[in-house]
């Protein structure tokens, strides 16, 4: 910028050439140039604007601001701005912190903060002549502190949300085991899966989860060296309060099957497939969980946990959840089409 303020033709403004400032102008601008903190002088009545170069990416690409009224570079601000700047005209000072502000500096309308202090500047007759803008961008500043805002409240929402959970599964859990060793160990292996489902949310960002990931996160506790849990289906993503629902009711169904179904058995197998209708979205999704090699299943004589779960998630998929007890095997089936259709579940698992 010294050298560009040496080049310009400055006969063709009000402060006239260079040769005929005032000493108290060019102490002001020597200040301004010397210094590394963004510094504007913005010179007599018709506000003449000097700037270093700290103060070039604040103007960003303003069109050729050297040497133009203040007021005209900032004329998108300037109903906010103009009496701080009539202000230090007057002779009085003003510091503000993270002032916000609608530029325009790269084309576009675009939200900044600026901490800044306007400050009147005196002629060689000490008279108020100028103002020097000191300034700081604090956008940066500000848009992490939303952020962070933003990632307190999320977080307290997942951690209600959690604990929530918790007492559900607690209440469930105790209300239908038949003892108490029961029901430890049935409340463990459902938090156990609750983390995991945290687990795989936690690798996506809490944004919507590879459901293939997981699956596998939920059903890594039940798979075994001969690979009796097979997935298969197409890329799909699942939305994070989905994928908690489904993580927990597929560990109901995994451990459903590792005490009465086709886990329990060396030669049984759990097929896992899913499928929509125009992947990755979810329209037109199903999901079924197929059992076979089994012993012969026996539908069960009471509604346990498990039904509640696949109820919740039918309700959470705003689908149908049908669950056929054959002798060869459990089917369980998953179903959302795209039109909405009123919520009816069929499935009836217990953890006995």
């Amino acid at each position: 910028m010294p050298g560009a303020i040496r080049a310009f033709d400055w006969s063709k403004t009000p402060l006239g050439p260079i040769s005929s400032w005032p000493v108290s102008l060019r102490s002001a601008v020597g200040l301004m140039l010397a210094s590394h903190f963004p510094k504007a002088v913005i010179w007599g009545p018709s506000l003449t604007t000097l700037y270093n170069d700290a103060f070039l990416p604040i103007l960003g690409s303003k069109p050729a601001p050297l040497g133009r009224p203040f007021n005209e570079i900032w004329s998108e601000v300037w109903p906010q701005v103009e009496a701080i700047q009539q202000k230090a005209f007057a002779g009085e000072a003003t510091f503000i912190e993270d002032f916000p502000l609608v530029i325009e500096r790269n084309g576009q309308p675009e939200h900044a903060y600026f901490t800044f202090c306007y400050s009147p500047l005196l002629d060689d007759d000490g008279n108020v002549a100028g103002m020097l803008d000191t300034v700081i961008e604090t956008t940066g500043k500000m848009a992490a502190l939303r952020d962070v805002k933003l990632i307190n409240g999320e977080l307290e929402h997942r951690i209600r949300n959690t604990l929530a959970i918790v007492g559900g599964i607690a209440h469930q859990t105790f209300r239908f085991a038949g003892s108490l060793t029961e029901a430890r160990d049935m409340f463990n292996a459902r938090l156990a899966a609750l983390g995991n489902a945290h687990s795989a949310l936690t690798q996506s960002n809490w944004a919507s989860t590879p459901i293939e990931l997981l699956l596998r996160k939920s059903l890594s506790p039940y798979q075994s060296a001969g690979n009796q849990i097979t997935l298969e289906g197409p890329a799909l993503d699942i939305p994070p309060q989905k994928g908690l629902t489904l993580s927990l009711a597929i560990n109901e169904l995994a451990a459903n099957a590792l005490k009465h179904g086709a886990l329990s058995t060396p030669d049984g197998h759990v097929s896992v497939q899913w499928s929509a209708d125009h992947p990755p979205a979810l329209d037109g999704f199903a999901l079924n969980w197929m059992e076979r090699g089994g012993p012969p299943v026996q539908p069960p004589n009471r509604t346990g946990f498990g039904t509640f779960l696949l109820q919740a998630l039918a309700g959470a998929f705003n689908g149908t959840a049908a669950a056929d007890y054959a002798p060869e095997g459990l089917t369980f089936r998953l179903s959302t089409p795209p039109a909405v259709m009123p919520t009816a579940v069929k499935a009836g698992i217990s953890s006995r």
